[in-house]
């Protein structure tokens, strides 16, 4: 009998150890938990716009609203926060098929029906993004955004808002808002959602809004769709049609630097194709009154295939805010690919870029 070779043996060695190491691998899935029995979190959802443009990928950003539902009580979230382009197109009649498929109707009949699924369970503030306006994207500040997310729609959120101002249209919605709530341990919290490069006056309204008496002690938080690029810098300027605007770094300069009690901004918008460094960004800097102010982009739209993929592959962020009242930890994690054991093994990203911890003042 002819004996195996040495070579021969090692190979096949090495190919069951990598084998087995695999199947280790997919065994030590572990679905998201908190870290401390006493923390809580709040849900960082991405541009969700490449999942509502094409039917098909509808279904993908329901999945993850569900994951939200089903998990309120176990991940203790107190709120979910969305960076905005809630559609692609906000009054496309006719779509090319190519690059969208769905008219601009059911796409916001598509995200609000999967942000309904969070009505009367959680509160929710979404960002209105520069695809939320005019035809197919910002030349004129019209949207349906108050039509498909009206202040009633989630009793729960309702309840929250302290502070509405004027859309562009003259009408108090969401768009501009702040909402307030207090953690499990006593900190109060003002939620400003801001709408796509927000106007001088609404960052004037927001700017009276922090600095009135009785939010002086809260930690106030801006939620806007355009803020940081994939260098951790303030974006400048961008080509958008509009006679008026703020971006990054004029939202800084107006708002949050000068404001005290400001210290978190988030927001999305940026990315590229099937690249997860680009679709996000940290950073952190000093406001006026020595409080260090935590800025961080997230979004996903790109990934799972590019821009005419499938919406963003569920990636989602879960950040625990520790019961010392400072700490937050960010995890990155997709529902999509937690679903199925084939696949769990991808749906953590822990680049030091995806899985760190900050902490505020």
């Amino acid at each position: 009998m002819k004996l195996p070779s040495f070579k021969n043996f090692f190979v096949s060695i090495f190919l069951l150890l990598s084998i087995s190491s695999a199947f280790a691998q997919q065994k030590k899935f572990e679905a998201p938990v908190l870290s401390d029995s006493n923390s809580w979190s709040v849900i960082m959802l991405p541009d969700p716009q490449t999942y509502q443009k094409f039917a098909r990928n509808q279904p993908l950003f329901e999945l993850m609203t569900a994951w939200v539902s089903e998990n309120i009580d176990r991940l203790k979230i107190k709120l979910v926060m969305c960076t905005g382009d809630l559609v692609e197109q906000n009054e496309m009649i006719n779509p090319d098929g190519t690059t969208a498929n769905q008219p601009s109707k059911s796409q916001w009949e598509s995200v609000s029906r999967a942000f309904g699924r969070l009505d009367g369970k959680v509160p929710y503030m979404l960002a209105a993004g520069n695809h939320d306006y005019g035809y197919n994207n910002i030349s004129t500040r019209n949207s349906n955004y108050n039509k498909y997310f009206p202040v009633d729609k989630n009793f729960l959120t309702q309840k929250g808002i302290r502070e509405v101002a004027l859309n562009a249209e003259n009408i108090p919605s969401l768009e501009n808002a702040a909402y307030e709530f207090t953690s499990p341990q006593g900190r109060k919290f003002l939620l400003l959602t801001l709408e796509f490069a927000p106007r001088d006056t609404v960052l004037n309204w927001a700017k009276s809004t922090v600095a009135q008496e009785k939010y002086k002690n809260h930690t106030a938080i801006v939620l806007t769709h355009s803020y940081l690029n994939t260098k951790n810098e303030q974006i400048e300027k961008e080509n958008y049609k509009i006679a008026e605007g703020n971006y990054g770094a004029a939202i800084w300069h107006k708002l949050v630097q000068p404001s005290s009690n400001i210290q978190l901004v988030f927001s999305g918008h940026i990315g590229a194709p099937d690249n997860a460094r680009e679709h996000v960004g940290f950073r952190q800097d000093k406001n006026a009154a020595g409080k260090k102010v935590s800025q961080m982009v997230f979004n996903a739209q790109a990934m799972g295939g590019g821009w005419y993929g499938n919406g963003g592959d569920g990636w989602l962020r879960m950040l625990e805010f520790l019961p010392d009242g400072k700490t937050i930890k960010v995890k990155t994690f997709s529902p999509f690919f937690a679903i199925s054991p084939t696949t769990q093994q991808f749906a953590w990203r822990t680049e030091a870029y995806d899985q760190f911890e900050f902490s505020i003042d």
